[in-house]
């Protein structure tokens, strides 16, 4: 569906020419200004709704970083209209809560695949098909994490709607629905909780585009549960730049 006549996206404002092949989608707007400094020559694209986007260079190559807000829906919409002005190669960098108590305050998980309990992937494909991370993007990530020493997990992440769904599952009506699956994802040794992937991972598969994500553990309410050491850790550097590195080792 076309909104101009020059090709503009409705939603992020974006024609061809205005993105690179490779892109970084963080949910926080104020954080594309952030990683755009990693960039050469950033220069700010578009800015519409939530969706804000920066375009410069790695290695020569044109990259872009555009926020997506939060949760699926939105980060569907960023996907589907940056693929139609050429993107190709996408990374989710956000925060989550740990949920293995093994994964802690300041660790990065990297997505291998993701449960689809939220309701954007289920308008793309039937609930059978998996949310899968593409083994490129992975392995650069983690060639990423190890490079820069970071503290890291790879695995499977939960994604929901709801963000008050799983902080206070127990105010909730379906409490029942809520709490029992918690502990099923627990006892599967589900890494950590977050809102983007599924949509993503299904998402990108329909439009034949790479994906992957690396998050920063915000906290672990586990962990809190059990009395464990559970700083709130909100600086997103190091994730930043693992997807940096892995977006250079991409190109290279």
């Amino acid at each position: 569906m076309k909104y101009s006549s020059d090709g503009t996206q409705y939603h992020v404002g974006l024609k061809n020419g205005d993105v690179g092949e490779y892109v970084i989608l963080p949910g926080d707007p104020k954080r594309c200004e952030k990683i755009a400094k990693y960039f050469d020559e950033p220069k700010l694209v578009a800015d519409r709704r939530e969706f804000t986007t920066y375009t410069g260079y790695l290695n020569g190559k044109k990259v872009s970083v555009t926020s997506t807000g939060i949760g699926g829906p939105s980060a569907s919409i960023a996907l589907e209209e940056l693929v139609k002005v050429g993107a190709k190669t996408f990374i989710r960098v956000g925060t989550c809560g740990g949920m293995d108590i093994n994964v802690k305050s300041g660790d990065l998980v990297i997505a291998t695949g993701a449960i689809r309990m939220e309701g954007t992937s289920k308008e793309y494909a039937p609930i059978e098909f998996p949310a899968v991370a593409n083994f490129d993007i992975v392995t650069a990530l983690k060639k990423s994490a190890e490079k820069n020493h970071f503290t890291y997990h790879i695995g499977v992440v939960q994604c929901k709607d709801a963000f008050y769904g799983q902080h206070n599952p127990e105010l909730m009506p379906v409490s029942y629905e809520l709490e029992n699956k918690w502990q099923a994802w627990l006892k599967l040794g589900t890494l950590a909780s977050e809102m983007e992937s599924a949509a993503l991972f299904v998402a990108g598969s329909f439009l034949k585009v790479r994906v992957g994500s690396v998050f920063l553990v915000v906290a672990n309410q586990e962990r809190e549960k059990l009395g464990l050491d559970n700083p709130v850790v909100h600086d997103t550097d190091s994730a930043i730049k693992v997807a940096i590195d892995a977006i250079k080792d991409l190109i290279n």
